[in-house]
């Protein structure tokens, strides 16, 4: 069994503002990765959502890290079913859109031969991390209008399906997955069935777009753990930038009470990933650093 912690981004703006977590002299992509490397074991590449990744990148993300690190990525957010504007798209794949009506397109509107080019050229781009044993999770974050309905589940079991050979986890953000104790027996009984990994959510509750924390192991390989804070006040407010809805500092309490409940969840798995998306200056870092602490044997 393998306890890696880690942030979901190493180059907010926040934290590059603050100054805090890299040295002064640590200014480059490359120096930057290689410092965050020698106190993580792992990290969730944020970049993929945006745009589509390439290998080029991919093959630097191995060559300035070292062996046995692990980075889990996200899922461009077409495949999720997000709003995807054209200009996220690779320029041959806009040229091709050239007549389309509208600033943003959606996976399920895509001209399907364009669709599967861009799943390929996703896959691709994985190569260079798959290849040295670095790829750990592709990690599906789903938006909250994707549902526990027959159109939801089909979303899901698509990015399963075409990632087969990948070790896949979801994240869902509406209730209904795990509104009752039936839906949300069936939810992960739907992940065993698609062998995907379910994420346990720590996040505000109370919301239409939040979930409970359910935690549960749905995949021998991989038990994953996202942290998004609880910082409820700020979490549906509009215009809140991201960096100020995940603004939150774990207390030292908290922290070992989701340490103990990690511990025993990561007992059901080979490797258990622990990631901070508490990405507000250097609080991911900070928040990660003493997560990681509370895990240490005493």
């Amino acid at each position: 069994m393998s306890l890696l912690t880690g942030t979901a981004s190493w180059t907010d703006p926040t934290l590059l503002a603050c100054g805090r977590f890299y040295p002064p002299e640590v200014r480059s992509a490359e120096a930057r990765l290689r410092f965050y490397a020698s106190r993580f074991s792992m990290a969730e590449i944020d970049s993929s959502y945006y745009a589509m990744p390439t290998a080029e990148n991919a093959y630097l993300w191995d060559q300035r890290t070292p062996d046995g690190f692990v980075f889990n990525i996200k899922a461009f957010r077409l495949f999720t079913g997000h709003q995807t504007p054209l200009s996220a798209l690779p320029a041959d794949i806009r040229r091709e859109l050239s007549g389309w009506p509208d600033p943003v397109i959606y996976h399920d509107r895509m001209p399907p031969d364009l669709r599967d080019e861009l799943w390929r050229r996703f896959q691709l781009a994985l190569e260079p991390l798959r290849l040295p044993g670095k790829l750990g999770a592709v990690h599906f974050q789903f938006p909250p209008w994707i549902r526990r309905d027959a159109r939801g589940m089909a979303r899901v079991a698509d990015c399963a399906r075409r990632l087969e050979e990948h070790l896949v986890s979801v994240e869902f953000r509406h209730g209904s997955w795990f509104g009752t104790p039936a839906a949300t027996a069936g939810t992960l009984a739907f992940e065993r069935e698609l062998g995907v990994a379910h994420t346990v959510v720590d996040a505000p509750q109370g919301f239409d777009n939040t979930v409970p924390a359910v935690w549960e192991c749905t995949h021998p390989d991989l038990a994953l753990l996202r942290l998004h804070g609880r910082n409820a006040a700020a979490w549906n407010v509009s215009g809140t930038a991201s960096s100020g809805r995940f603004q939150y500092e774990y207390t030292q309490q908290e922290l070992a009470e989701l340490a103990e409940r990690f511990s025993r969840l990561a007992a059901q798995s080979a490797q258990a990933h622990a990631v901070f998306n508490t990405n507000f200056e250097d609080q991911g870092m900070r928040n990660a650093a003493a997560f990681a602490a509370a895990l240490a044997p005493a």
